[in-house]
């Protein structure tokens, strides 16, 4: 017989072929780099914004590219994290769980990568449920979720898709779900927020951080 090669195999290292192409080893080899196809040169941060880089790469060891796709215009970036914090972070009838699930229900709506990769890592974080993380980006449907959830993502998928069709009767719904009316303005809210966020995200090709790939698994 003949002998094994006992050259070390490193996959990471090898390039694949796919149709004749040379590919790089990963998918999102290039996405901390090219963050979207935009050409917009990036601006001196304002002291207030350098000072909120560098509390994220203190706390989650990066800054999200999301904000370095912003930081052509110091207006823009400043007004995109004060309505991000205030949704997602500030006090609220939804926990932040219950507001990162409504952002990968409206993202899989949508389709945006870059929200379901960074939102879909924070939903496993959170929830310390890895396989929740993957059925909010793949069905919500297919979730053993409670009545709670199952109406909160239901109302926010509907104003995603079909908004015009919400009626008193998908507001009631969620009452009956133990939601008060400033919870449904928050629903509202951060749905209305990501379906924004998709968009942009959509129409710049903008790249999630790939350390969200490998987070919480």
């Amino acid at each position: 017989m003949a002998k094994r090669s006992k050259t070390a195999f490193h996959p990471a290292k090898i390039a694949r072929k796919t149709a004749g192409k040379t590919m790089p080893a990963s998918a999102a080899a290039d996405d901390d780099t090219t963050i979207t196809a935009l050409k917009l040169p990036a601006v001196p941060l304002s002291p207030e914004m350098a000072a909120y880089f560098a509390k994220c790469e203190e706390k989650l060891g990066f800054v999200p590219n999301v904000l370095k796709a912003y930081a052509f215009e110091m207006t823009k970036l400043s007004a995109f994290v004060a309505m991000y914090n205030d949704l997602m972070l500030a006090p609220s009838g939804l926990s932040k769980l219950e507001r990162e699930m409504i952002a990968v229900a409206v993202s899989a709506q949508n389709r945006c990568y870059y929200c379901l990769v960074a939102h879909g890592a924070a939903v496993r974080q959170l929830s310390k449920d890895p396989p929740l993380g993957e059925l909010m980006v793949m069905n919500y449907r297919a979730a053993r979720l409670s009545k709670r959830h199952r109406a909160m993502l239901d109302f926010a998928v509907k104003l995603t898709g079909e908004p015009w069709l919400i009626e008193e009767e998908d507001r009631e719904r969620l009452r009956q779900a133990g939601f008060c009316d400033r919870d449904i303005w928050d629903i509202a809210a951060v749905a209305g927020f990501f379906n924004m966020t998709n968009r942009v995200a959509s129409a710049t090709d903008m790249r999630p951080n790939s350390v969200y790939h490998r987070q919480a698994r």
